[in-house]
């Protein structure tokens, strides 16, 4: 059906199905739910991102996606936000430690960016971190400018700070695989610029 480690979105006889293939077992769920959290970067750029991703290669994936929209409970996720931060991204789990799906090794979902954002430099310890841009630009590092379809991964520890276009959002679908204590146990801890004395 498709390779380990991917995982598919789809309706089926008017039922929304997400599948996750992890290797060695497959998960399914029908009708994934969440409380609906009307967030204002989701509220604001989410129908614009997928308008956007619609004309891009993942097209497909971005109707999978409209599919189970009403059903993705859109989050913040971290005790301290930066100033700034919280009204320009939104992030929704499709599988994980706290579900939908149930993994103990494998977080799947997205990250929506408003126009403009910059997401502060961070890492994830003993977390491999990969995104697939589906719509608008997004820069990881000043390193480049990554489109729809564009892979970006990050090796654990590896720091890195992302960079959103001024003009459009940017949805991408992202994972992350590490042991389970890891991922339960994940605290976003955010660089502070260095101030230089003397």
């Amino acid at each position: 059906m498709f390779a380990p480690g991917h995982f598919l979105l789809g309706v089926r006889n008017g039922s929304r199905r997400l599948v996750v293939d992890q290797g060695d077992r497959t998960v399914e769920t029908i009708d994934p739910v969440g409380a609906k959290r009307q967030l204002s970067v989701h509220s604001r750029y989410l129908r614009r991102a997928l308008d956007q991703g619609r004309e891009a290669s993942g097209a497909s994936f971005i109707r999978a996606i409209e599919a189970i929209a009403h059903a993705l409970e859109w989050q913040y996720g971290y005790d301290k936000v930066p100033v700034g931060l919280a009204s320009k991204y939104a992030f929704a789990e499709f599988a994980g430690p706290r579900g939908p799906v149930l993994s103990d090794d494998l977080i799947l979902g997205l990250v929506l960016f408003a126009p403009g954002c910059i997401y502060p430099a961070h890492a994830h310890e003993g977390i491999t971190e990969s995104y697939v841009c589906l719509s608008g630009a997004t820069s990881e590092n000043n390193a480049g400018v990554y489109g729809p379809g564009s892979l970006i991964f990050n090796a654990p520890g590896h720091m890195h700070r992302i960079t959103v276009s001024d003009r459009e959002p940017s949805l991408l679908a992202w994972a992350w695989e590490g042991p389970p204590e890891a991922l339960a146990g994940q605290k976003m801890v955010f660089s502070r610029p260095r101030v230089r004395r003397g």
